[in-house]
């Protein structure tokens, strides 16, 4: 009895997640199209452009696993650019190890990013793009260190990192 409650429960959790997923979620292009991103490009044109796993995190706003990036280990003077459009995002001065899993960082460059209000997996969470393509970048959180107390939890994949 125990182990059929369970999955059950289980089962219902994962199926309540897919749905507020998708039941909250637009379709990039007309997202892209309704904020007016600059680069604005079909379905087709960002998978040429983008590997899988960078489409699946930027135009499907998905989240790579936790500690897969080697941008999250990563700690050399540069600047993380946009995997989509090559935007500069974040300098390496603003990155710490949030121990998270995924780079972070406590400030973007100025006029980098936009953020909406994200109420994906029965929570709400400020959701972060990059402010030319609208590419999906990460969330970010109040729990960052000085001198801004936010954390940006990008994904690595969503980011290129040029050495300075």
């Amino acid at each position: 009895m125990k182990k059929r409650y369970l999955l059950q429960t289980g089962t219902a959790i994962v199926g309540v997640m897919a749905l507020s997923r998708y039941l909250s979620s637009k379709s990039e292009a007309q997202t892209a199209s309704e904020s007016g991103f600059e680069i604005v490009k079909t379905e087709a044109e960002w998978r040429r452009i983008l590997s899988p796993d960078q489409f699946n995190v930027l135009r499907q706003h998905g989240t790579e696993l936790r500690f897969s990036s080697p941008l999250d280990k990563q700690f050399a003077q540069g600047i993380y650019h946009c995997a989509g459009c090559d935007l500069p995002l974040f300098s390496s001065d603003t990155k710490f190890d949030s121990g998270t899993g995924w780079p972070s960082f406590y400030a973007p460059i100025d006029n980098a990013i936009r953020t909406s209000v994200d109420h994906s997996f029965l929570m709400t969470r400020t959701e972060v793009h990059c402010r030319r393509c609208g590419g999906h970048l990460g969330h970010v959180f109040d729990d960052g260190p000085a001198p801004t107390g936010e954390r940006y939890c990008i994904n690595g994949v969503a980011l290129k990192f040029v050495a300075q």
